[in-house]
């Protein structure tokens, strides 16, 4: 079964897709990266819906939701207020919630609000706090060529991210830390998937590149509230992640309940570098909690 529908949230109409074969386990619930990105290079995560419902959807200014002009909803607050509104639409008293990238950081947000109902929380490369991921990507930086060094530093200085040079050099980045399948994705899928993007929420929220936060999400960092989630939680990231396999470590070790694993072969994209690994990862963890 296939349902998808919009609901009205505080700004506007969100876009989700429930995804489930009849199954009457907890429901899993899809937070994805951005902030401004959409739920479409996650869609592989339906294949859970063997064992439960999946539900994803677009936060709301990007992918299939509403976009709407007022740029005073671009807040975590609120951000996190549209996912307790979203389970309200939906009847979901009971949920697991699997967030990557930013999608943690608003997972882990809600999380800190104390909501009922929520059985695990998954931290697929996670933003816990974003000095340290500034911090990380610094390091990581060091690790390019040092031309790709000195490009990166020179048009974030001048304010030239737009430029030409800047996208030459984040590729060659993004390579290494993003994901690492040689092989072009279809053409196509990347085409749409950029299509659901909306840059001025990232800008406003995290900044003009990954390098340095400049946004409104600077001085977040969750590190000193982590013992406060008490739900089994699983955090995971890729050898190569932006989201550094040490960060993510020193996230897991806060947490009560902290497991961790790491994708060997992936950097941020474990998802779909490593589809059948990841798959099989999140669906036990879940299924052992189900079966407690």
């Amino acid at each position: 079964m296939h349902v998808e529908g919009y609901i009205e949230v505080t700004g506007g109409r969100v876009w989700y897709q429930i995804f489930n074969k009849n199954s009457v386990a907890t429901p899993v619930i899809i937070l994805h990266g951005g902030p401004g990105s959409s739920s479409y290079s996650l869609e592989g995560l339906q294949a859970l819906e063997a064992e439960r419902p999946v539900i994803l959807y677009d936060q709301l200014g990007c992918g299939r939701s509403d976009r709407p002009k007022d740029t005073s909803l671009w807040q975590l607050d609120r951000f996190v207020e549209e996912l307790a509104q979203i389970r309200d639409a939906l009847h979901l008293e009971e949920i697991h919630i699997l967030g990557h990238s930013w999608g943690t950081t608003l997972a882990a947000a809600y999380c800190l609000t104390k909501p009922k109902g929520v059985k695990s929380v998954i931290f697929s490369s996670p933003c816990l706090s974003a000095p340290l991921w500034e911090q990380d990507q610094k390091e990581n930086l060091k690790t390019l060529p040092k031309e790709i060094q000195e490009t990166i530093k020179h048009c974030e200085e001048t304010g030239m991210t737009d430029s030409e040079e800047f996208k030459a050099a984040i590729k060659e980045f993004n390579k290494r830390f993003v994901c690492r399948v040689e092989k072009d994705p279809d053409p196509e899928w990347l085409q749409k998937g950029a299509g659901y993007r909306n840059p001025e929420i990232y800008n406003i929220m995290w900044g003009p590149s990954e390098f340095s936060v400049k946004g409104n999400l600077r001085f977040f960092d969750c590190t000193a509230r982590l013992n406060e989630i008490n739900c089994p939680t699983l955090f995971t990231c890729g050898r190569y992640d932006e989201a550094t396999p040490e960060s993510t470590e020193y996230f897991s070790r806060l947490v009560p309940n902290g497991k961790l694993h790491v994708y060997e072969n992936s950097a941020h994209m474990a998802y779909f570098e490593e589809n059948d690994e990841y798959l099989q990862v999140v669906g036990d963890f879940l299924k052992a909690i189900d079966s407690y």
